[in-house]
């Protein structure tokens, strides 16, 4: 909440910056503190519901990820051709305002060590008895800053470098998510540039997005209700890899979408023909994504946040420096190639998936971390 209401407050000099450079970096400091609450969320819902109910709300989590970027077009499109740039950014802290103010007073402590912590505080005052600790101030009572800092910034690239299953699932992330985020410069190509869309119409076309997350969503919590919790309730969880069983199929859908849209999209052939394959491509991310992050905090369950946190550094790096590349990435080679080539990577990816999916314990039984 705190580092939230830094991002809120940045909003303020970003909208009303006069120079290209001042705007760089207040973004870059935007993005810097606005992250820890996309990086900690997966491992707060953990804390809230159990894990046969939690595929449920980790989908909405990432409902609001998925579709968040795409509703900015949208709602910034129709203004900023109206105004400027800059309403797009008073939007924001329209939006984000209220939002923090809410948090800031409603939201409760998720984390159990924390609780406990404020109870034996509590108690302490109540009672008088100084000798009465929650389980968190014992194990910290001789922890250095040089492992509190180990564990915040080191654990999550860690786990990433001496685990191949924990370092696939990040660079799979953070490439879906860089394609994703290169539609932001792709879209103006081809709806501008090749159909002729204004601004807002442009941003009108990322809705296919929230289509493509509404049939996945339906699509995902139909196979978690019938399928899958019935096989937890007879069986138990079993292998974190049976919640990559999805991914096996839905792997499929990222080349095949990618493709659809680059090789239609050329001004030739209806745009609502692009639009669909963009749809499909953003069933596929999602329901990958929604696999990955419930594979994730069962494989080292004591590593919940640190895994997600890695995983989001990564995909939020990609994401970053796809917003660079991608221009010059589909002006040199044009839309059609330029797609082709991330639609290729992810066709890897997808003998990727089912190497995790049959060989995932073997490689985290080489991990030091499968002991601990």
């Amino acid at each position: 909440m705190a580092s939230f209401a830094v991002f809120v407050v940045l909003l303020v000099p970003t909208a009303l910056v006069n120079n290209f450079a001042g705007l760089l970096v207040l973004r870059f400091l935007q993005g810097f503190f606005g992250s820890p609450c996309l990086a900690t969320g997966g491992a707060s819902l953990q804390d809230m519901y159990s894990l046969i109910k939690l595929p449920y709300v980790l989908s909405l989590w990432a409902l609001s990820a998925t579709c968040g970027p795409a509703l900015g077009p949208i709602i910034s499109g129709f203004s900023v051709s109206a105004k400027n740039w800059r309403w797009s950014l008073w939007e924001m802290l329209w939006l984000a305002g209220p939002v923090w103010i809410i948090l800031f007073l409603f939201l409760p402590e998720t984390s159990t060590s924390n609780i406990l912590l404020r109870r034996a505080t509590r108690l302490r005052l109540a009672t008088g008895n100084m000798k009465l600790k929650s389980q968190s101030e014992i194990d910290q009572r001789n922890l250095k800053f040089s492992k509190l800092a180990i564990e915040a910034f080191w654990r999550p690239m860690q786990l990433m470098f001496q685990d191949p299953s924990i370092a696939f699932t990040a660079v799979y992330t953070a490439l879906i998510y860089g394609i994703f985020y290169s539609f932001f410069e792709a879209f103006p190509l081809v709806y501008a540039d090749l159909y002729g869309f204004n601004l807002g119409e442009t941003g009108l076309t990322f809705l296919s997005i929230t289509v493509g997350v509404a049939v996945a969503i339906t699509a995902y919590w139909s196979y978690i209700y019938w399928m899958v919790e019935p096989e937890i309730r007879a069986h138990g969880l079993g292998a974190p890899e049976r919640r990559l069983i999805p991914a096996l199929f839905v792997a499929f859908f990222c080349p095949i979408g990618l493709f659809i849209f680059g090789w239609t999209g050329d001004g030739s052939v209806h745009w609502i023909v692009s639009v669909i394959g963009v749809g499909i491509f953003t069933i596929g991310i999602f329901l990958l994504i929604q696999c990955i992050f419930l594979y994730l905090p069962l494989t080292y369950p004591q590593y919940a946040a640190s895994l997600f946190a890695g995983n989001d550094f990564a995909r939020s790096t990609l994401a970053a420096a796809a917003i660079l590349f991608s221009r010059p990435l589909y002006v040199n080679l044009g839309i059609g190639p330029g797609v082709s080539l991330l639609a290729s990577l992810t066709c890897a990816c997808v003998a990727g998936v089912y190497v995790l999916y049959f060989y995932g314990d073997k490689l985290r039984a080489r991990s030091r971390f499968a002991a601990k």
